[in-house]
């Protein structure tokens, strides 16, 4: 059905349900999957972020010499459908993560064959770069950015008469809202390379407010890791390299729209 290009508007509103309707099959099994392991889950990969075992802590400790005690913190659940609204929110984001590939290349394939050949083999293996950046930065965000920041707001006290009690949805929104968000920030190189293609972006914009984002960049790694340079170089790094690289593909891009024209003369 999408390949015809004579589809009616109401076909098309067809066609997108049923893939709106895959993809939303797609989080719903991955979800059921993660509710069926959801203590495992829960206890594994989330509350150990406030023990000093926690894999992250460890390197830094064995590698950079930072070490971290355990995170003074208890959890609680102050309403009495906390810990089921949390585990309901914890299953429908891993499924909506780990279906993304999938859910991407729904969207994708609605949407492809409504464009030019030569728009056509500018997002050629689009599918493939998207998921790949979103995933490291899904990685990114769960090694390094949540836990961090979870032992820099365990950790912080004004004054030591205030115990650090957290709700299990201020954690788990923390911890959750991190990763996803660094898993979309790691797409900042599709979203240059795209803007560039379509001349809303130019290069030298992107190089006129280098340094700006780099100071932005050093704040926000100042701001969400503990007081230590070590902890906000290796956050600081990566970041700024997925800026470098969105110049990078940005030129390409500038590139390709000029050999375009001459074939075009």
């Amino acid at each position: 059905m999408s390949n015809n290009e004579n589809m009616s508007f109401l076909q098309h509103l067809e066609e997108l349900r049923w893939r709106l309707v895959k993809s939303a099959v797609a989080v719903v099994l991955v979800a059921s999957v993660i509710w069926y392991f959801q203590e495992t889950i829960m206890v594994n990969l989330f509350l150990s972020m406030k023990e000093k075992d926690f894999i992250t802590f460890r390197l830094f400790c064995k590698y950079f010499g930072v070490c971290v005690a355990d995170i003074p913190v208890k959890m609680q659940s102050m309403t009495v459908s906390g810990q089921f609204s949390y585990a309901l929110m914890m299953s429908f984001m891993g499924g909506l993560v780990l279906a993304f590939p999938f859910i991407f290349y729904q969207l994708w394939s609605f949407v492809k064959p409504g464009l030019k050949l030569k728009e056509k083999k500018m997002a050629s293996g689009l599918v493939f770069y998207v998921s790949l950046l979103f995933f490291l930065g899904i990685l990114f965000g769960y090694f390094l950015v949540a836990p961090l920041s979870v032992q820099f707001f365990g950790s912080y006290q004004i004054s030591n008469q205030i115990e650090n009690n957290f709700t299990i949805s201020s954690y788990m929104s923390m911890i959750l809202s991190t990763v996803f968000y660094s898993g979309l920030f790691f797409l900042l190189p599709i979203v240059s390379y795209l803007l560039a293609k379509l001349e809303i972006i130019d290069v030298e914009f992107l190089k006129k407010y280098r340094k700006h984002a780099i100071v932005v960049i050093l704040i926000l790694a100042a701001v969400i890791t503990p007081p230590d340079i070590i902890s906000q170089i290796i956050v600081s790094i990566p970041i700024i390299g997925l800026y470098e690289i969105g110049i990078l593909v940005a030129k390409r891009a500038v590139r390709q729209n000029k050999a375009a024209r001459e074939i075009d003369k």
